[in-house]
Formats: C-alpha cells, structure tokens, sequence
C-alpha cells in the first residue's frame, strides 16, 4: 500500500509541475483565438448591418419605383389620352380644309356666276347708254297693233323680272359663300387652335414621362447597387462563418487536449481518492462503525481532502450517485447524476473551485441553477437553489470557497437540499472522489 501510495504521490507531482506552464501556453492561445472570434464576431455584426441597411434601401428604392411606375402609368394614360384627342382634331382638320377647298370651288363658281351677271347688266346698261335712254312707255306706245302691244308687255315684263331676279341671286349667291367660308375659316383656326394646345399639352407629358423613366431607372440603379452590398455582404459572412469555423475548430483542439491532461490528473486523483476511501473503509470496518462512510445515503459525510471543496460544509448526503428510486416518479434504476447535501433552506452555497459562472437561471428539472466552467473541459453544478437565492451572473469569475448562492427546493424537489454534480467534457461523474 505505501509503494502505491508513493507512485501516486509522484504521479501527482509530476501533473503538478509541468501542468501549470503548458496550461498557461494554451490558454495564451485559447485566448488569442477568442480575440480573433472576438473581431471575426465584430465584422459578422458589422456585416449583417449593412445587410440589413441594404436591404432597407432596396425596401425603399423598391417603394418609389412601384410609386413612379403608378404615376408614369397614369401620364402614359394621359399621352394615349390626348393622342386620342390629337387625332381626332386632326381628323376635323383634314374634313375642315376639305370643306374649305369645296367652299372654295363653290365661292369660284357663285363668284363666276356674279362676274356673269354682272357682264350681262353691264352690256345692258351700256347698250341702253349707247341708243339712249328708252323708257317702256315709248316701247309700248311704239306697237303697230294690239298683239305687238302685247308681245312688247310682255318681253318687258320678262327682262324687268329677268334683272330683279339677276340682282337677288347675285346678293344671295355672293352673301351665302361669304358666310360660309367666314364659318369654314373660323371652324379651321379653333381646330388649328385646339391641335396647337394640345400638342403643347402633350409635350408636357412626354416631359413628364422622360422624368419617371429616369427616376425609375434612378431607383433600379439603386436597388441593383444595394443588391450588390447585400450579396457582397453575403458573401463576408460565408467567408467569416469559415474562419469561425477553422478557430473554433482550432480552440477545440486546443481545449481537448487540455481537457485530456485535467482529466488525467482528475483520474490520478480519483485513484488516490479511492485508495484512501479504502484504507478508511477498511479501517471503520474493523471498528465496526457506519458513520464515516459517504456512500451511505443516510450517514455524514467527513470527506473533504480532495482537490474541490465541499460547497455546503460537512453536510449529511440524504442521496448517493449512481442509480436509485426517484424520489418523485418512483422509477427504478434511474441514475442519480450527482450527491445530495441534506441542508436547510438558505444555507450559504460555496463554489467548489475557481472558474467561470457559465449558467446562473431556472435550468429545467435542477430549479434554479448555478453552473461553473473550472476549464480543461470540467464544470462543477449546484441545483434547487432558492428563488432569489442566487447570487452570481453569467460571465462572472469566481474564486474557490466564494458564496454564490444559497440552497432551496425550486425545481424537481422533495425538500431543501443542494443537488451537486461534477462533470467532464459534459458527462457527469461521481462528485465524492472529487470532495
């Protein structure tokens, strides 16, 4: 037994001596590499911002082109609008100077006509200036006989009736083409008026358009250059996700290894442990007492010369790891994860070494929980703390023997007790080899 002893002395030595400077040369390393991920983490937020401003933009950019494209559909209704009336003035247009020429050929002819009358009275009052002035009373008088009498009566009648009707055709005939070419004329400058309005009309609508079309190419340009910063962005991010990757994947490996020589040293001490639970073992035995005994559900406990300390004292365990009857469900075999300090409701709960409070909430069936990372991959578990009990926040450095809570019966509990477990690399052990 002193040789076993001895070797495991040594053994602990040796772990004691060379784990501090190669510990300290990896956690320099794991530290740089949380520095890196610290800015890899900097540059992925930064990134996913001007995402998230690109994709604001392109929201934007998005809007006023949906918006411009509504406007530019409804002055294109207005250009198709005032073709529409364009074309059908220009249609007047043509029918009107259509009318003008008929006019026009109606006014040559009615004024041919007039020329000809004209023509015909003249040549009358000429001849009736060159026999001299003749009355119809002497044309009359002149007859030979009664029926000459007549037939002058009656050649005068025709000509009198034959100049009266010269005369009013001649005023009417004129006075109606003037009229109507003046009606024509006025017709022809209100269509040439109206064209002209909305020909002006219409190139302040295509000006309107030429405006929308540019705006809407304005807002493409924008939305294609903030599609481009969010793919770009895309883009950092697929690449910074690879670097996390290689550094957590380089922080693992760091830490594994590191985790391997605590666990060593763990083991080496469990041995240790367990030879001198032995010796006490054997040596209660043989006195024929129960009391010193830790395995006992029912017995204290006065362990406490092992590598943690115990975080609520020399408390009695009221349950051992391993399988049991759950006190709740009444299920056989079922593994108790950890030891159960019997201790009354706010007792002052200390950590069982230095480390890093990496949960301090409500976790599930533990109730209100403290959890500390000791690093090398073990982390120490404090369950059914009181409400309000705790004392420490996630993130927070504690030193060995510090109050970080106070015990209660939250969770899946049949009384005040702190439940305490130990764990390595995530899979729980038996705690006593460790207290």
């Amino acid at each position: 037994m002193k040789k076993i002893a001895a070797g495991l002395a040594v053994m602990l030595l040796a772990v004691t001596i060379f784990q501090p400077s190669d510990g300290y040369a990896k956690k320099t390393s794991v530290a740089e590499i949380d520095k890196q991920l610290k800015q890899l983490q900097k540059e992925v937020q930064d990134a996913k911002a001007q995402q998230e401003k690109a994709a604001s933009q392109t929201q934007e950019a998005q809007h006023y082109k949906n918006k411009t494209n509504l406007n530019l559909q409804y002055v294109l209704q207005q250009v198709d609008q005032v073709k529409g009336k364009m074309t059908e003035i220009s249609t007047k247009i043509s029918d009107t100077e259509q009318s003008l020429n008929v006019t026009a050929t109606e006014l040559d002819k009615a004024e041919a006509r007039v020329a000809s009358r004209e023509e015909v009275l003249g040549s009358r009052v000429r001849l009736m200036y060159t026999d001299g002035a003749v009355s119809y009373l002497d044309v009359l008088l002149s007859s030979t006989s009664f029926a000459d009498f007549l037939d002058r009566a009656d050649s005068l009648k025709m000509i009198v009736d034959q100049d009266q009707e010269l005369l009013v055709q001649h005023k009417l005939d004129k006075q109606t083409v003037i009229e109507k070419k003046q009606e024509l004329e006025g017709q022809y400058a209100q269509a040439k008026q109206l064209y002209t309005s909305l020909e002006q009309q219409r190139s302040l609508l295509k000006e309107k358009e030429s405006e929308k079309q540019e705006l809407i190419a304005f807002y493409d340009k924008q939305i294609q250059e903030s599609d481009d910063l969010s793919e770009e962005q895309n883009e950092k991010l697929v690449k910074l996700a690879s670097e996390r990757s290689a550094l957590e994947t380089q922080k693992d490996k760091i830490k594994a290894e590191e985790a391997a020589r605590r666990a060593a040293a763990a083991k080496a001490e469990a041995a240790r442990r367990a030879a001198a639970a032995a010796k006490k073992a054997a040596a209660a035995a043989s006195k024929g007492s129960s009391s010193s005994s830790y395995s006992s559900s029912e017995t204290g406990y006065s362990g406490g010369d092992g590598p943690f300390l115990l975080p609520v004292g020399s408390a009695r365990i009221s349950s051992s790891y391993g399988p049991r009857t759950h006190p709740i469900t009444g299920e056989r075999g079922k593994v108790h994860t950890g030891v159960d300090f019997a201790v009354p409701q706010g007792t002052s709960i200390h950590a069982a070494d230095s480390g890093t409070v990496i949960v301090a909430e409500w976790y599930s069936g533990y109730g209100y929980c403290v959890i500390i990372d000791h690093g090398g991959g073990v982390w120490t578990l404090y369950g059914h703390i009181r409400k309000g009990g705790i004392r420490v926040s996630s993130g927070d450095k504690v030193n060995r023997g510090d109050v970080i809570a106070e015990s209660g019966s939250t969770g899946n509990s049949t009384g005040p007790h702190l439940h305490f477990e130990v764990r390595i690399d995530g899979k729980t052990v038996n705690p006593m080899p460790y207290l």
